[in-house]
């Protein structure tokens, strides 16, 4: 039902979040603290669990800390040994430890599943914010100084702002700014992500094979010693396929991973029975402008910079934090503050994001086409982690996290 309208006087600034993931719980935190409303509406019926592995490096995990969640996060955190680049037979290519790079190498000293991520920004949240779940935006309509958001179920919310924090495939963004395709730009493959039987015997290590042909097929440490995390990553121009089949999906992979080696058999048997079976084009979405009016985006529906970057988690928690820090206090909110407060977050927030989306040949180094380019790779993997390679190498690559200093909001 329509959303009752308060007394000027006593009037709360309400805030409408489309998306449970990470943005949007994190922004709500901040935003309840300074005195919104703030209703969370998420299309999914409740916390999505599981999910692949994510890290807090950097400002990501500064913001954390500042949260006051982060030996939270420490207790879900998993057991990594580090990474290895592996052949069809199983011996090893190339290691770099967790220690590598101060623990911010390709696996961070604080790994976490993205469920469990998830599930403490919830916890952390859900007797503050108005969670509503099996709920989602179908329509907005901007006034002056409020947003009218209709949802599926024919209700509305009335609302000072409306951030969308639902993903790459955006639907407030699509609504607000356009069609899909005029900011999402694919970046040359596909990766599918599925829990699977660990036939390997991981011992904390997060394991990649690369085939010629541009494949990548890995696994990964999970909380559970019989299970992996896996991934099936592949080069490719862009592919008309159905993002709601899975079992369409399921094919591609089979027609691109049947007989590469190593363990991909294994892999594509428990992709077809996986219950979190994941699929999606590897893109960046890039946008002259993250607001407009009332209307804005945080994390990956605004500047989503790619899986293979590995900084999701980090925009998605930065931006959270300097979008509430620049709207202040909800008391100070006013129809002239919002404009000027949008555009300072997309001030600070633009180089950061530029520096995270710069991702030059990466899916070339990631799923590369040759033989001989695999072995190259490995041996850079070896020499960037010793002198004098070793500075260069985490200034250009292993810093990128930390090359944002967070504002202090008091």
């Amino acid at each position: 039902m329509q959303e009752s309208t308060r007394a000027a006087a006593q009037r709360i600034p309400t805030v409408l979040i489309s998306g449970a993931g990470i943005a949007g719980p994190a922004l709500g935190f901040w935003l309840c603290r300074k005195g919104y409303r703030v209703i969370v509406v998420e299309i999914a019926s409740g916390v999505r669990p599981g999910g692949q592995t994510v890290d807090l490096r950097g400002a990501g995990g500064d913001v954390v800390e500042k949260m006051g969640l982060l030996d939270r996060m420490r207790d879900h955190a998993l057991v990594q040994r580090g990474a290895a680049w592996v052949k069809s037979d199983g011996s090893r290519r190339a290691e770099m430890p967790v220690t590598a790079f101060d623990g911010n190498g390709l696996v961070s000293k604080l790994e976490i599943l993205r469920g469990d991520l998830v599930g403490v920004l919830h916890d952390a949240t859900r007797h503050d914010l108005d969670y509503r779940f099996n709920a989602a935006i179908a329509a907005l309509e901007q006034g002056t100084d409020t947003v009218v958001a209709t949802l599926v179920d024919g209700g509305t919310i009335t609302a000072d702002l409306v951030v969308g924090a639902d993903g790459p495939h955006s639907a407030v963004r699509r609504m607000a700014f356009g069609p899909e395709e005029e900011f999402v730009q694919p970046i040359g493959g596909y990766n599918a992500w599925f829990s699977a039987p660990d036939t390997v015997g991981l011992d904390g290590w997060f394991l990649l094979y690369q085939a010629p042909g541009g494949l990548n097929a890995s696994m990964r440490p999970s909380h559970d010693p019989a299970t992996a995390k896996a991934g099936l990553t592949f080069q490719s121009a862009p592919l008309a396929y159905d993002r709601h089949d899975t079992d369409q999906q399921r094919r591609i992979l089979i027609e691109r991973f049947a007989g590469a080696g190593w363990h991909c058999d294994a892999l594509l048997a428990a992709a077809q029975e996986a219950d979190d079976f994941y699929f999606d084009s590897l893109t960046q979405v890039r946008m002259p402008s993250w607001s407009t009016g009332r209307v804005t985006l945080v994390g990956d529906a605004g500047y989503s910079a790619s899986p293979l970057s590995g900084m999701g988690t980090s925009l998605a928690l930065v931006g959270a934090y300097v979008l509430a820090g620049e709207l202040g206090p909800a008391k100070e909110l006013d129809g002239e503050r919002v404009p000027s407060a949008l555009a300072r977050y997309e001030k600070i927030m633009r180089p950061y994001v530029d520096k995270c989306q710069d991702l030059p040949n990466s899916i070339d180094r990631y799923a590369p086409m040759r033989e001989s380019d695999i072995a190259i790779g490995a041996s850079v993997m070896k020499w960037v982690q010793r002198w004098p390679l070793r500075p260069f190498a985490a200034k250009h690559w292993f810093t990128t996290a930390d090359s944002i200093a967070l504002p202090d909001y008091g």
